[in-house]
């Protein structure tokens, strides 16, 4: 990007948004967006949405552990490019049997220096809000040496929020409660990214 006032090239630190489900049927797209666009509001960082169905990884099949960053794959090395690219990770996912979707850990497994010492943040999602799902990734979070910022959100999204398709009916209604705490993780992202730049 260029600013033609100052005829200088300026630079955005971009956030990548993770669509952390792969279900066919899933609302973490919606969600995922949701979240975005209120985090866009008036941030310095740009925010974008990042869909783990579309990075169309296998079951981890690389022959060496990611520490080593000698890939094999064509897919593992697209991948790590993509993760390189980002300043910093927001995770959007829904919570199963008191976990986080096996294609999350999977995309996560795949690499380890392009995550190690970003800034990362979570959000999940279900009946009860997710909290046990967060728990668990962000100690894998912590193994990658990730940097979680203090809060994390967790949305509870009920049966009379979703049509008989189990799709929302109202993703603005149901997630408004929670905007001041999506403002609040952008802040914590810009600090953590600002820091880094130190």
């Amino acid at each position: 990007m260029t600013d033609s006032t100052a005829g200088v090239k300026s630079s955005t630190d971009k956030v990548a948004v993770v669509i952390g489900s792969t279900r066919p049927t899933r609302i973490c797209p919606e969600i995922a967006a949701w979240i975005r666009d209120v985090l866009q509001e008036g941030s310095p960082l740009q925010y974008e949405l990042l869909d783990l169905a579309e990075q169309k990884l296998p079951l981890l099949d690389e022959p060496l552990k990611a520490a080593l960053r000698q890939y094999q794959h064509d897919h593992t090395k697209r991948w790590s490019r993509t993760v390189d690219f980002y300043s910093g990770f927001l995770f959007v996912l829904p919570q199963y049997n008191w976990g986080y979707p096996a294609a999350l850990k999977n995309a996560l497994d795949y690499l380890y220096h392009e995550w190690s010492g970003k800034p990362a943040a979570v959000a999940t999602y279900g009946t009860r809000g997710g909290g046990k799902g967060a728990a668990q990734l962000l100690q894998v979070l912590q193994g990658l040496h990730m940097r979680a910022v203090d809060d994390h959100l967790e949305l509870v999204v009920t049966d009379a929020d979703v049509d008989e398709n189990w799709q929302l009916i109202d993703v603005g209604v149901t997630l408004r409660p929670y905007r001041e705490q999506v403002r609040g993780i952008d802040q914590q992202l810009v600090e953590a990214i600002k820091d880094d730049q130190l």
